[in-house]
């Protein structure tokens, strides 16, 4: 496995189809082995079924379910152990990160770059 993304969340029913979507056609672009791994931390909401139905219809998409909620430090940690990629990419589920950004991240790495970060310019808090 090249790349595993570890996305943590809490009630994103309504991103997390847009996401995915982006997702997808990013790699599917990439044409690299990679694993998507969704961290639900107790959502309240229909993001577990979301979640099922993605799982269900691509292999890449791994879920681990919290019964409660235990913190976004608990949830990305549960990412990192389940992760079984060579390069690890961290992001959230709102939509403020850009599944777009990936093929220049990893590219970063192929350069020899241990870490890459990025940051959000354009931020939008509700």
């Amino acid at each position: 496995m090249r790349i595993s993304v570890v996305i943590p969340l809490l009630n994103e029913e309504e991103s997390l189809p847009l996401l995915y979507g982006e997702l997808d056609e990013v790699f599917s672009a990439m044409n690299e082995s990679y694993e998507l791994i969704f961290i639900n931390d107790g959502s309240t909401d229909s993001s577990a079924e979301v979640l099922a139905g993605l799982h269900n219809s691509d292999d890449h998409v791994v879920v681990v379910n919290f019964r409660k909620n235990f913190g976004q430090t608990a949830a990305m940690a549960a990412g990192f152990d389940y992760a079984q990629g060579d390069i690890i990419i961290a992001m959230d589920a709102d939509l403020q990160n850009d599944p777009h950004d990936i093929p220049k991240l990893v590219a970063k790495i192929d350069e020899g770059y241990d870490v890459v970060t990025g940051w959000r310019y354009d931020r939008k808090d509700t």
